[in-house]
């Protein structure tokens, strides 16, 4: 019944982005079936226009470009949550530390959000993937480490409303540790805003990759991403224009997806919270 009314406060734009993303995890969990054809070189059929039997055309190698695509979605997709996942786990412990403990300890940590904040994060993201062995690991961490300012600041933001409430007063006053405030009293109580810059930071860890790795700093071959293979439609985009065309529109839906869902549960959030 919670769950009905949840999704009846979405804005229409969210339920349809909440769409579209089950949609993409679907494709991810049928992506096995596309590998061998995604993989199959056939340069007789190299740069192929879409047609019945390539609905997205061939790449340069003659690989069926639909396959590639549904084949980098899982990837594209896992980096994507599990970069967000790191960037929000880094975020939170540093905000909550910050917000919890307050003088000292958040001056000098509010310095060390703002100062990442203030960083170009593509450049920084450049400079650790240059700098680390090429994988997906890498990827992953280069962008959680670089990210995890924006959840941080909205941890503490939270967290400083948080720690003044009764409950947590009466943990305090009980003996419970810190770690298990944090844990059992302040985190779930700061999740919802959390959850919606996770829900950003998805779509934005997904666009990272696509951009190291278009850049030739990203996953290394044979994985397979959206922007692995746009990062060969430049040399050909004069006479195979689908190159760029099709990855880019699954890089550009899947963004505005998690984006739309990200604003839609924001919404709902701001209204419970004025209705509380």
């Amino acid at each position: 019944m919670r769950r009905r009314l949840f999704l009846a406060r979405l804005p229409a734009t969210a339920r349809i982005a909440a769409a579209v993303v089950a949609f993409l995890w679907i494709v991810a969990a049928v992506s096995p079936l596309f590998a061998d054809r995604a993989r199959s070189i056939r340069l007789e059929e190299r740069l192929q226009p879409p047609s019945a039997a390539h609905p997205f055309g061939t790449d340069d190698l003659g690989r069926d470009l639909l396959a590639r695509v549904v084949a980098a979605t899982p990837i594209s997709l896992a980096i994507g949550l599990v970069a967000a996942g790191v960037s929000l786990g880094i975020g939170f412990a540093v905000g909550a530390t910050a917000g919890y403990f307050g003088g000292a300890v958040d001056l000098v940590l509010s310095r060390v959000i703002e100062v990442m904040l203030c960083f170009p994060v593509l450049f920084l993201l450049l400079a650790l993937a240059a700098f680390l062995p090429p994988s997906p690991a890498t990827v992953i961490a280069a962008i959680g480490f670089t990210t995890w300012a924006g959840d941080a600041r909205y941890a503490r933001a939270e967290v400083l409303k948080i720690r003044e409430l009764d409950y947590t007063r009466a943990a305090r006053a009980m003996g419970a540790s810190t770690p298990r405030i944090l844990v059992r009293h302040l985190l779930p109580n700061a999740l919802p805003p959390l959850i919606v810059s996770a829900a950003f930071g998805v779509g934005w860890a997904i666009l990272a990759e696509a951009a190291l790795s278009f850049l030739g700093v990203g996953l290394p071959a044979p994985a397979v991403s959206w922007g692995g293979i746009l990062s060969s439609a430049p040399h050909w985009i004069e006479e195979a224009w689908w190159l760029a065309l099709f990855p880019g529109i699954a890089l550009f839906l899947t963004v505005a997806a998690y984006n739309l869902l990200a604003e839609g549960l924001r919404a709902v959030t701001s209204e419970g919270g004025r209705s509380a």
